[in-house]
């Protein structure tokens, strides 16, 4: 029996976007579902059913019964479950990293009944928990680029214990990871503390494919943190970075991206927020179906079918806070205001909710546009706009960017001026001093450069300067200039940043900027008044 056809017509997508078009397959595809349940029937691996109430959708998972996951039109591929290896694992946190963890990862070919199997020692992986399948199907965009479909699978573990070390394994019918022979592939991670203690995470922005890229996670995987924050432009198979349809796009570049961050990702929670080049026109909502599709983030912002990368969590004395800047970006304006100012309402209610926690010492924002930086892309005035002020109100400790490929570090701002400087080694007060705002664009991607003339100036290289020309991105997407004195820190190479936590009864985040060769380029510290 065929795959029933359920392409588009051709006049009928004269008239449709890409997103539209996606959309009409989705629902084309779902209404096919119970035809389709009869290669599951049949036990073709390559159209297999999937676990009943596991299935999904592009950007929104449904429940459902078995069923194929075929290219649109093309005959399922008939392939055994044990010749089907699981890459590109990662792990996030839920809503509260003490008790709750996801873990994704990604399949070449749909198989059957996916699960992950978790234990406390890697030799007894007795707890099996069905996977959720969000398949996204990207249609042919040129002669060069033919249609893919792509297979992510998603697990929930909650209710685990506080600290606590956890092994697992993903499989799926022919691949048991409990077996000896894939006891390789078996993987670990560690829930948040009961209560604050020391800890170490990372961040950086703009990372794509590289072999700067995977030196940078080789360090971060060295370091053991406790969650990596990623500032947004997560892999660039969008390489223009308008989130249009006109962009340039290859949605195969994510197999190579989950496989490379596959090396840190599958014991290291890897937190992610939203930059311009993850907005991907093809997928609706607001080009963000397929990062939902991949990642599993926590789900207290909004509903992560429309804004995956708007969330919070609170890590032993640490409250962190994502947002996603394309939504007020001047600069790049494609999603501007999608969320009708609901984001930055739902940003001042969790800021004034973390100020309150008496478990909170520090919050830590993170998100893709500059709100402070010379480099190639300046500062955003739309990011200063909206959020600044509530920046300022709630006494943010530390905000952490990407955008620019540079490391850029300022001295505490306070009023948009400098509030105090802050040299390396220094350490500053924010309910004193203003907040200290980082660039960390040295992901892996082709790296950028600051103002003409402009000199590096970074730990044991000093060079300030008593002023920078640059400019910032007005409402009406013009380039304003400006003459700064804030620019402290400056480091053109890959790299990225790592942040101690400590607590007690004298808390503070000790900051380190980290080249790609281990070389520490920057460090300062951060303790509030009256600790």
């Amino acid at each position: 029996m065929e795959t029933p056809d359920v392409g588009i017509p051709e006049r009928l997508a004269r008239r449709m976007s890409m997103p539209e078009q996606h959309a009409y397959l989705r629902e084309r595809l779902s209404r096919r579902r119970v035809l389709a349940g009869s290669f599951a029937a049949a036990g073709v691996a390559g159209g297999a059913g999937l676990l009943a109430g596991s299935s999904g959708s592009a950007y929104a998972g449904r429940a459902g019964g078995a069923r194929p996951l075929a290219a649109p039109g093309a005959r399922p591929v008939r392939v055994d479950g044990r010749h089907v290896a699981p890459f590109g694992r990662h792990l996030a946190f839920g809503a509260d990293p003490r008790t709750q963890m996801r873990i994704s990862w990604q399949v070449p070919l749909a198989v059957r009944s996916p699960y992950v199997r978790v234990g406390l020692t890697p030799w007894d992986l007795g707890r099996k928990i069905p996977a959720e399948v969000r398949d996204l199907h990207t249609p042919s965009l040129s002669k060069k680029l033919p249609a893919v479909e792509q297979y992510y699978l998603h697990a929930a573990l909650d209710r685990l214990e506080p600290g606590t070390t956890y092994y697992y394994g993903v499989g799926h019918d022919g691949f048991d990871p409990a077996s000896p022979e894939r006891a390789a592939t078996v993987g670990s991670f560690r829930t948040a503390p009961a209560r604050p203690e020391r800890f170490v995470f990372t961040a950086f922005g703009d990372q794509g494919v590289s072999y700067d890229a995977l030196a940078n996670d080789q360090l971060i995987l060295g370091l053991d943190p406790a969650f990596h924050l990623h500032a947004g432009d997560i892999c660039y198979a969008d390489t223009t970075g308008h989130g249009k349809e006109s962009d340039r796009y290859d949605a195969r570049v994510w197999d190579q991206f989950l496989a490379q961050t596959e090396t840190v990702a599958r014991s290291v929670p890897w937190m992610v927020t939203t930059g311009n080049h993850d907005m991907e026109a093809w997928y609706s909502p607001n080009g963000y179906g397929g990062q939902y599709a991949r990642w599993s983030l926590p789900d207290n912002g909004f509903d992560p079918r429309n804004a995956p990368g708007v969330y919070s969590f609170r890590y032993g004395n640490v409250g962190v806070v994502a947002l996603d800047a394309n939504d007020v970006s001047y600069e790049i304006p494609a999603n501007k205001g999608y969320t009708d100012g609901r984001q930055t309402a739902w940003l001042d209610r969790r800021l004034r909710e973390l100020r309150a926690d008496d478990d909170v010492d520090f919050v830590v924002v993170f998100f893709h546009h500059c709100a402070y930086s010379t480099a190639t892309h300046g500062s955003d005035g739309g990011v200063r706009d909206a959020w600044l002020p509530l920046f300022a109100r709630h006494q943010v400790d530390l905000v952490i960017n990407g955008h620019n490929h540079v490391y850029e570090r300022t001295d505490a701002i306070k009023g948009g001026e400098v509030g105090r400087p802050v040299p390396v080694g220094a350490s500053t007060d924010p309910t004193r001093d203003g907040i200290v705002y980082v660039t960390a664009g040295g992901a892996g991607k082709d790296l950028y450069s600051f103002p003409a003339g402009v000199k590096d100036s970074y730990e044991g290289h000093v060079r300030d300067r008593d002023a920078i020309v640059t400019f910032h991105w007005t409402r009406a997407r013009v380039p304003d200039p400006d003459t700064v004195e804030w620019s402290r820190v400056r480091y053109t190479g890959f790299s990225f940043l790592a942040v101690e936590a400590a607590a007690g009864p004298r808390p503070r985040l000790t900051v380190s900027a980290l080249a790609e060769s281990g070389e520490r380029v920057d460090r300062f510290e951060i303790v509030r008044g009256g600790q």
